[in-house]
């Protein structure tokens, strides 16, 4: 390989095909579908989707690159922080977002595109296989956080395979998932994901004691909040369902 991925871009760049078609069946691709990708690396997923679908936005911060990404057809390339990236501006607007993710980067990029990325329909997202089940985990469960709220507040998962660490150049030390979900949502409800973020900012301690450690509310209120919704005072934040946090911001308002 020509081009040394950077780990501190969170680099893994996608070299067996085999994998294409997995995320080509669980993206449901088609024809019209304009399609954003986020850490496009060498291209390999990026030719098969411009070989598939109207469009593709291709996102990368690293110019090194060029060379492997420029003379895609039908391909708009970005060079830029995805993070940066404002995906309502985009022209034609894409309609999914289908990426092996960046690592450093996969968290938050999949948390802002819920409201950032409005005509964003549906996703299949290549991560690391924790975070892959941090999206879907179920209250009570250690792998439940407020990432876990936000994204089921918004989407519902449709599809889930695990990768083998051989499809990455370098191999990585972790395990990772393609994780598909579709919109069924506009947006997380207004004010909910201050509080939701107050919540789990303090695992350890209680709902109310951490949502005033947050200083998003004094005990005494977000315990008024939560026997408004019929929870104790002393309930701790992953114990709640994504649609309480819905009710306790009404309640906190």
């Amino acid at each position: 390989m020509s081009v040394r991925p950077k780990k501190e871009l969170g680099q893994h760049f996608l070299v067996d095909e085999n994998i294409l078609g997995v995320i080509g069946r669980l993206a449901e691709l088609q024809a019209d579908d304009v399609v954003l990708e986020v850490g496009p690396g060498l291209g390999v997923l990026t030719r098969y989707l411009a070989a598939r679908v109207a469009h593709v936005h291709a996102v990368e911060l690293d110019q090194s690159l060029e060379p492997q990404l420029q003379g895609i057809e039908r391909t708009t390339l970005h060079w830029q922080d995805a993070l940066a990236l404002d995906p309502a501006a985009l022209e034609p607007p894409p309609t999914k977002l289908v990426a092996n993710l960046p690592y450093n980067i996969a968290t938050p990029l999949v948390v802002e595109s819920l409201d950032r990325a409005p005509t964003v329909g549906s996703w299949c997202v290549m991560v690391q296989r924790e975070v892959a089940d941090r999206f879907f985990a179920r209250p009570g469960t250690k792998a439940y956080g407020a990432v876990s709220v936000l994204v089921q507040l918004v989407t519902e998962r449709t599809g889930f395979h695990a990768v083998s660490r051989q499809v990455f150049r370098p191999r990585p030390n972790v395990d990772s998932a393609l994780v598909a979900f579709g919109r069924r949502e506009k947006a997380v409800p207004p004010g909910v994901k201050p509080v939701v973020e107050a919540a789990f900012a303090h695992r350890r301690k209680t709902l109310a004691n951490s949502l005033a450690l947050s200083s998003l509310a004094t005990r005494e209120r977000a315990a008024a909040a939560l026997d408004a919704i019929g929870r104790d005072a002393n309930v701790r934040a992953e114990e709640l369902a994504p649609q309480d946090f819905v009710a306790l911001t009404a309640a906190l308002a």
